[in-house]
């Protein structure tokens, strides 16, 4: 799950003196980069002025913690040859999470004509910081991305409640597209099992629980370099206990695992647009593109296309799942180019049943 933490002071040396040497010659660059602005991300107070704030306002802006599953971050101990794909592939994940945060839960709230609206707003500069392994030196793929809590433009702080709304379903579409990019960028198949955990196939569990990533205490911050923490991961490999991997799935490939959809709505009344996007990604077992699955949405719930922030509009269960459709015409297709065709056709099949009535 992504992790929105407040931000209520301006030092940000934690990330600008780390210098997170464990991905040197894996990552592009250093561990400071710019998905949006530029300058040098080594110097504190270039860092420092992405934490736009108010006078008023306690928070200057939030730390967003975003982590690869464990499988998918132990690739980075198994295969140093493909491990720069791995981290390029994350990188790009990490980019559509918060093109969606920005494009549904940056929002101000404003009063006016004794009403008070949400406007969509967008930060000014975003600054992110990817690092390779936890405080136990186990392969963590992760990165820590500074926002303001005052967008461009706006004269109030957003509203931090739409952000932490719309978390998991960027978290969702994270995972979704960090799945599609490592078998696109290092081709590895990752999937999401039914209980939501991502395997990588062929990738044998006992490396999993060689590096759980969960531990009783929260161990010292230790600053690795590249060719110590290699060694260190070649040795721990050594000592693994083999126990066999998750058998792959051959189904929903290329089309959407309905069940599994239509399961994340379960004991909810109704259902808003973030939560069709984080059931949608979700159920893209093998993962894909962030922005295909947004173009899919839109054109099958057009009524949602307007929602963002907190108070979203909404549709009813029976809707959401669409099990009628679904019945009629199959699993929905994953291929941006068939699902347009999947919808016309299921909207055609309900004009001839309506006039037969």
């Amino acid at each position: 799950m992504i992790r929105v933490l407040a931000r209520r002071s301006l030092d940000v040396t934690y990330f600008t003196h780390d210098a997170a040497r464990e991905l040197d010659g894996v990552r592009e660059g250093g561990p400071g980069w710019w998905p949006r602005g530029r300058g040098d991300p080594t110097d504190p107070a270039v860092v420092a002025g992405v934490l736009a704030s108010t006078q008023r306002a306690r928070v200057v802006g939030y730390d967003l913690v975003i982590a690869a599953p464990r499988a998918v971050s132990v690739l980075l101990a198994l295969d140093e040859e493909r491990a720069g794909a791995v981290v390029g592939a994350h990188r790009d994940a990490v980019g559509a999470a918060l093109t969606y945060l920005e494009d549904r839960a940056v929002v101000v709230r404003e009063r006016a004509g004794g009403e008070t609206r949400s406007r969509g707003a967008r930060w000014a500069s975003v600054v992110a910081f990817t690092h390779g392994v936890n405080r136990h030196a186990e392969p963590h793929l992760h990165d820590h991305v500074l926002v303001g809590a005052r967008p461009e433009g706006a004269d109030v702080v957003l509203d931090a409640r739409a952000l932490v709304a719309h978390a998991p379903a960027a978290d969702a579409l994270y995972r979704a597209t960090l799945r599609h990019e490592v078998a696109r960028r290092a081709g590895y198949e990752v999937w999401r099992s039914f209980g939501g955990v991502e395997h990588v196939a062929g990738l044998d569990e006992g490396y999993r629980a060689l590096w759980p990533g969960r531990h009783a205490t929260r161990g010292e911050k230790t600053h690795w370099e590249r060719h110590d923490v290699a060694e260190l991961w070649r040795a721990e490999r050594r000592g693994v206990v083999l126990v066999g991997a998750v058998p792959t799935p051959t189904r929903h490939r290329t089309t959407l695992d309905e069940h599994r959809f239509a399961g994340a709505f379960e004991g909810r009344l109704d259902v808003a647009r973030r939560h069709v996007v984080a059931a949608w990604a979700d159920a893209a077992v093998f993962g894909q593109d962030a922005r295909d699955t947004l173009t899919a949405i839109d054109v099958l719930y057009p009524e949602l296309r307007a929602g963002r922030g907190v108070h979203e509009v909404t549709v009813g269960v029976p809707r959401a799942r669409m099990l009628e459709r679904v019945l009629e015409r199959g699993a929905r297709p994953l291929e941006p180019t068939a699902i347009e065709g999947w919808a016309q056709r299921s909207r055609s099949l309900e004009r001839v049943r309506e006039r037969s009535r």
